[in-house]
């Protein structure tokens, strides 16, 4: 039973209506405790899309009421000592990750092959020796991770085509016995880890996953002793390779299964054709492929954060933000494109800036710690891009008579709704800002952000923030947006090889850009926003930002 004592972190999500909670910790462990578990208020917060509970040893089960939860689409109860997940979590038909990692688990509920919606199942470091029949049901599987447990074996029905989106299957450090020569059915593997488990056999049908790129059975005492030294040291085609030579040899040795003469060749032509189609389609997938991978704030060298006042609630509430690492700015155009895909995305996805509102900023440049605030218009002072230091009111005075001359002139692809967003703040006593560790504005949104932070050719880090007076879910989907939109650049100054300098005369010859600069992947590191007493209110990106179905960009936790 509940102890009197309110959690305030679940009250302020019921109050402010929020789709995120997390709770983590010494602090939260100890309330457990307490409470002999969680607080049963935290079941009645049924708008929550994420919750996480995790890095709490107090935390041995949850509650059946769970099932209330049905919007939860990430629930992360990672690193507590769960001995048992309720049946009733089958309910919760939205769900599409599911981490249960680092707990005492011995058993999954059958439950479990009702979230038909699931696409990520990781149950990693428990106590776990079977996996629930009727996981083939969950059709959208696409990663799923059981290592480090007691696990002997996988279902019969595991082996299903229904699984054809099932592209990462790690199974190591178990007591798997045996590999079905029904796997080849899961056509869309791509990663495979069985390593540091009791295999004798990898069969031959292993080599007919047509898009099986990297393998690892080693620590397997396998029969085959020269297979089982190829596993140690040679690449996943070699391998492949072999066991399809195993396996054509096999069928010649069974006698009643070999083809006359022409029907094998006819047979390898038809073979070769088929691996040459998925070869190409492959290449190309690869040659497309973004990587954005996310730093958690624990593995962060430094750690941003934004604290937020209360007076922004009746001005423009909401507010995300992240750090980018690796964007090259430097070669050619790059940083042009990048810009002009910014000024795009404010004239389209944010309704030329009345939806939403990005700034960007040069890490190096940012003084924390920040604070997201308001300020009266005569004492709200940024030097804003291009200008001299102003207050806001003498700033909106000028951008007004800078769009009544352009509408007088007919300038019509020259004002891109300046009137509009200038009368998002008509009638505002306070202007919402952001503020950094000195006291100065370097962001005014809707309007512009400070020359004291902008963005240049050598920016190696960029701040990003979204703001909108509509929904945190709008600055989400701008910022997944804008992220998107940021790795494609960079994968194409990276596949162009740009030339870095600007190509003016007098600048001499032109270097190549240096090989550290032309990787394509981004680093997002999260950065959280909190209240005034330090409670947590958004981090971004969380497990179900960057979530969308994107086929070309690959997100790495």
């Amino acid at each position: 039973m509940d102890n009197m004592e309110k959690w305030p972190e679940i009250e302020k999500a019921a109050t402010e209506k929020r789709r995120e909670l997390v709770l983590q910790g010494p602090a939260i462990d100890q309330r457990i405790s307490s409470n002999g578990g969680l607080s049963s208020s935290i079941y009645s917060l049924t708008l929550l899309n994420y919750l996480e509970v995790s890095q709490c040893p107090s935390l041995t089960e949850i509650h059946e009421n769970i099932k209330h939860l049905t919007n939860l689409q990430s629930l992360i109860l990672c690193r507590n000592k769960l001995a048992s997940i309720p049946n009733a979590i089958g309910h919760l038909k939205s769900l599409k990750v599911l981490d249960l990692s680092v707990n005492n688990l011995r058993v999954l509920p059958e439950a479990i092959a009702e979230l038909r919606d699931l696409n990520t199942l990781n149950v990693s470091c428990n106590s776990l020796e079977v996996l629930p029949e009727g996981l083939s049901q969950c059709t959208k599987l696409s990663t799923i991770n059981i290592s480090k447990n007691h696990i002997t074996g996988f279902p019969v029905d595991f082996y299903s085509e229904r699984l054809d989106l099932l592209s990462t299957l790690v199974a190591s450090d178990n007591s798997i016995e045996e590999l079905s020569g029904d796997i080849h059915k899961l056509a869309a593997l791509k990663v495979l880890d069985v390593s540091n488990n009791k295999l004798r056999e990898i069969p031959s049908d292993l080599s007919d996953c047509p898009k099986l790129k990297d393998i690892n059975f080693k620590g397997n005492k396998l029969s085959d002793k020269r297979l089982e030294k190829m596993v140690n040291g040679c690449q996943t085609k070699s391998i492949l390779d072999y066991l399809r030579g195993k396996g054509k040899g096999r069928q010649g040795e069974d006698g009643g299964c070999v083809d006359s003469g022409r029907n094998a060749d006819k047979r390898k032509r038809q073979q070769k054709r088929k691996e040459k189609v998925v070869d190409e389609q492959d290449e190309v997938e690869e040659l497309n492929k973004m990587v954005v991978r996310v730093l958690h704030i624990s593995n962060a060298p430094t750690v941003l954060t934004v604290k937020v006042s209360t007076e922004v609630k009746d001005v423009r509430p909401y507010l995300v933000c992240c750090v980018v690492r690796g964007m090259n700015l430097k070669p050619g155009n790059a940083l042009k494109r990048f810009l002009v895909a910014q000024t795009k995305l404010h004239d389209d996805l944010c309704g030329k800036r009345t939806i939403a509102t990005i700034a960007t900023h040069d890490v190096q440049l940012l003084k924390g710690p920040l604070v997201y605030d308001v300020k009266p218009p005569t004492q709200l002072k940024i030097v804003p891009l291009g200008r001299r230091e102003m207050t806001a009111v003498e700033l909106i005075r000028h951008l007004q008579l800078e769009a009544d001359e352009l509408r007088k002139q007919k300038k019509r692809q020259n004002v891109t709704g300046l009137h509009k967003y200038l009368q998002l703040l008509q009638g505002k006593e306070l202007y919402p800002c952001l503020v950094d560790g000195e006291g100065h504005v370097i962001s005014f949104p809707p309007i512009t952000n400070s020359e004291k932070t902008k963005i240049k050719k050598t920016t190696k880090e960029l701040f990003l923030e979204v703001t909108s007076a509509i929904s945190l879910q709008t600055c989400k989907d701008v910022m997944d947006a804008l992220i998107v939109k940021m790795a494609e650049l960079n994968k194409l100054t990276a596949e162009h090889q740009e030339e870095v300098g600007s190509g003016e005369e007098g600048d001499g010859p032109q270097q190549p850009a240096a090989s550290s600069e032309t990787s394509s992947e981004l680093i997002i590191q999260q950065v959280r926003t909190l209240d005034e007493d330090g409670n947590l209110k958004v981090v971004y990106p969380s497990k179900t930002d960057l979530s969308k179905d994107i086929s070309n960009l690959t997100v790495i936790w």
